[in-house]
């Protein structure tokens, strides 16, 4: 208990960096935590070191800390590991050469952590924001098996390829919605603003104006009457899912089955997730934790709650004998494709390079599906978008093209 308050208080303590000579009159330099530079300064004293230039470090409020940092750190801390540099110089060298000052303090914090004795597992615990319990378990079972850069450069390429297939998926459904909302506040715009114009113009004619041109108008007036009603419920609706997806469990998982069923949207996320499922509980049986154990942290990497809660069941049907593959088939949301591999990689003695073939599997079907649907909405977008604006503009001047007729 004393050593963990210790390490809590150097923690908050600031960082000095420091240059001196040591008794053989070499310059030398370092960091040090301490309360003030008198400190330091004796610190280095009793190391036989004369320091000739102690400065305190301060940090810049930086961005925040992504997905992204946290992958190129494991990446870099492996590649260093690989070549034989020291942890905590390791540690150093990447928290210094990070262009995001809150990526520096978070891995300057771990360090201090490391350097009082902790664990590097036991430091990551303290920032679950930043580190799950995937990477905690990984990095733990590196650590007792003597492995760590082995295991790092693992979660390395996990969390890479987890990222590829989470920008696949932002790509392929922010094209469509970016241009649907574009087009939606265009219309807004011609229905509040344009329209109104040409109604004041079609009022002196004195004429039955056709029946698209009328149509047209009523949704204008309707428009320009209740458009703070129409913004504020699109905003409700965006707002109130998002608190019903954070606070709801009912909720998830009504959205995450909706999500799955989506006609287009919903074969791409199922690969996907099942891509994930495969990656991560590759990674973590390659890793030699136990399947038990590691169908912990597989649920909540799948990314949808219709997995997880499969997960589960099937981690209770494995803890009382049953085999993967029977757990997975008896879940039902696993193509028969899926189970098969499982089934041969039980069988063989090599479920983690089954598990690995299947998620490479399916994050090129991810890859395909996107390029595919990406090529087959781009000229249906554009179709709705020119026959609204199209439609719209017609409607607007056939009262004139009728009054040319006439006259």
């Amino acid at each position: 208990m004393a050593t963990s308050t210790r390490a809590i208080k150097q923690t908050k303590e600031p960082m000095f960096a420091w240059e001196g000579k040591d008794r053989s009159g070499k310059t030398v330099r370092g960091e040090m935590r301490a309360q003030g530079e008198n400190v330091v300064r004796s610190s280095l004293r009793k190391q036989g070191v004369l320091a000739t230039k102690i400065k305190k470090q301060t940090y810049r409020s930086g961005k925040k800390i992504t997905e992204k940092d946290i992958a190129l750190f494991t990446r870099q801390m492996s590649t260093m590991m690989r070549s034989g540099v020291p942890l905590l110089q390791a540690f150093d060298i990447t928290a210094k050469g990070h262009a995001n000052p809150s990526v520096s303090k978070l891995l300057n914090d771990i360090r201090a952590d490391v350097e009082t004795g902790s664990s590097l597992s036991t430091a990551f615990r303290k920032h679950p924001l930043y580190f799950d319990a995937l990477f905690c378990n990984l990095v733990a079972a590196g650590e007792q098996a003597g492995i760590l850069e082995t295991l790092l450069d693992r979660l390395a390429t996990y969390k890479e390829k987890t990222l590829a297939i989470k920008a696949k998926i932002k790509s392929a459904m922010f094209y469509p919605t970016s241009v649907l909302a574009v087009a939606f506040i265009i219309t807004a715009v011609i229905m509040i603003f344009v329209v109104p114009a040409f109604k004041d113009v079609f009022s002196s004619f004195g004429a039955e104006l056709p029946a698209p041109t009328q149509i047209v108008i009523n949704i204008s007036d309707v428009f320009r009457e209740y458009w703070a009603v129409i913004f504020g419920s699109i905003g409700g609706a965006f707002y109130g899912i998002g608190q019903g997806f954070k606070r709801s469990v009912k909720f998830q998982q009504a959205f995450d089955r909706a999500l799955l069923r989506a006609p287009v949207f919903g074969d791409i996320v199922r690969k996907a997730t099942i891509a994930r499922w495969t990656r991560t509980l590759s990674t973590m049986f390659a890793a030699g934790v136990p399947l038990v154990e590691a169908l912990d942290s597989v649920g909540g990497a799948s990314g949808n709650i219709v997995y997880s809660d499969a997960t589960r069941k099937i981690q209770q049907q494995v803890a009382t004998g049953t085999s993967l593959t029977v757990s997975m088939q008896e879940a039902g949301v696993f193509p028969t494709m899926v189970t098969q591999m499982v089934s041969i990689g039980e069988e063989s003695g090599a479920l983690d390079s089954m598990l690995g073939k299947v998620a490479d599997f399916y994050e090129q079907e991810v890859d395909d599906a996107v390029a595919s649907m990406s090529s087959l909405l781009e000229p249906f977008i554009i179709v709705i978008l020119g026959g609204l604006v199209g439609g719209i503009v017609v409607a607007m001047y056939m009262p004139i093209f009728k009054l040319g007729a006439v006259v």
